[in-house]
């Protein structure tokens, strides 16, 4: 990227090179006629580099990324950056307000109203607000989110590795798991991606919570990512001791429940499992009737069923087929004690006795 010196960052405002600036910007009105304000931290360096936007909560119960994008707006002046920094704390404020995914009243979900338009429902107008005003001027982005209500994810990196500039940006981030794919029409990531602003999903844990060791994992994964494009060139790449890109449909699946009843999870604590391995149980009330969930293939569970009741059909865990190689180095991390896990981490679900 040629050298065009530290350049003010505009908006309805400026912010100028070596100011950092928290402010909160308008995308709405609610029904009293009061402004919906996004709250924003745009940090502008001293030296020319990338504009690079990190935002949370596009989806209004997902709290982990709120928590990673305060931590980066607080731990990056001016004098630390090559570039800008664009901190969207929170995109979906209405949802936020009332701890719900979708924008209240009409279930509108923000995730899929991108790019927007200025004349159209209320989920579009917030979108089109949110990228005019702040997507459109950065080079790169990370949108941090969480599972929905009812699962929890493992940490992982959702991009379209088809597309060399977001390969690199996810292989930056450095998650040990990436799920590639192009994204639903809408999303913020598909549409900056196709704009020329490569754009990575960060998935982590579940809704309504901050957990702490995934929290300190993605904001590992942040300055990874600025070393890479050169926001920070003092800083290492991080190399996470093993990857696993699964592009296919038949390297995936969930696996749901033939039979209503309650469910017991007894993989753990680690979320490899290996073929044959016991997932769970589904057995109705009276423990007459109970089936018996395994593995169809050697994998990594990325999703789970926290409700411990399930119906026909419900999804209960989503799990992505390991090779060999990538089987025994996950072994091998667990057995020196390095590798991490849902359960592992003390993370458990409310029926695990989880602090509410």
């Amino acid at each position: 990227m040629p050298d065009r010196g530290p350049r003010p960052f505009r908006f309805d405002a400026e912010v100028s090179p070596g100011e950092k600036r928290h402010f909160k910007h308008e995308v709405g009105e609610t029904y009293l006629g009061d402004p919906v304000e996004i709250p924003v931290t745009v940090v502008n360096g001293t030296r020319d580099g990338p504009r690079v936007f990190f935002s949370a909560a596009i989806h209004g119960d997902e709290l982990n990324g709120v928590k990673v994008v305060q931590e980066v707006a607080d731990r990056y002046d001016p004098a630390d950056i090559h570039g800008t920094l664009v901190c969207l704390h929170v995109l979906n404020v209405p949802g936020f307000l009332a701890q719900q995914r979708y924008i209240p009243i009409y279930d509108q979900d923000l995730n899929r109203s991108f790019p927007g338009k200025s004349h159209s429902n209320t989920a579009e107008r917030m979108a089109s607000a949110i990228y005019r005003t702040f997507v459109s001027q950065c080079d790169l982005g990370v949108d941090f989110h969480t599972s929905t209500r009812n699962r929890t994810t493992m940490y992982h990196v959702r991009a379209d590795m088809g597309n060399e500039t977001v390969s690199r940006l996810a292989r930056a981030f450095g998650a040990n798991v990436v799920l590639s794919g192009e994204s639903e029409s809408g999303m913020l990531r598909s549409v900056a991606t196709a704009a020329g602003t490569p754009t990575i999903t960060v998935e982590m844990g579940k809704a309504h919570r901050f957990q702490r060791p995934l929290i300190d994992r993605a904001l590992e994964g942040v300055e990874s990512v600025l070393a890479e494009y050169g926001v920070r060139p003092d800083q290492p790449v991080t190399w996470p001791g093993w990857r696993k890109v699964i592009d296919s449909a038949a390297e995936k699946t969930w696996l749901r429940a033939d039979s209503g009843g309650l469910v017991d999870m007894e993989w753990g604590p680690y979320p490899l499992v290996h073929e044959g391995d016991t997932i769970c149980t589904v057995s109705d009330h009276f423990r007459t009737e109970e089936r018996v969930v395994t593995a169809p293939f050697t994998g990594l569970i990325v999703g789970i069923l926290e409700n411990p009741l399930a119906q026909p059909g419900h999804p209960l865990c989503h799990l992505v087929r390991l090779d060999g190689e990538t089987t025994r180095a996950v072994e091998n991390e667990i057995e020196r004690g390095d590798a991490g896990g849902y359960r592992a981490d003390g993370l458990r679900w409310s029926g695990d006795g989880e602090a509410e």
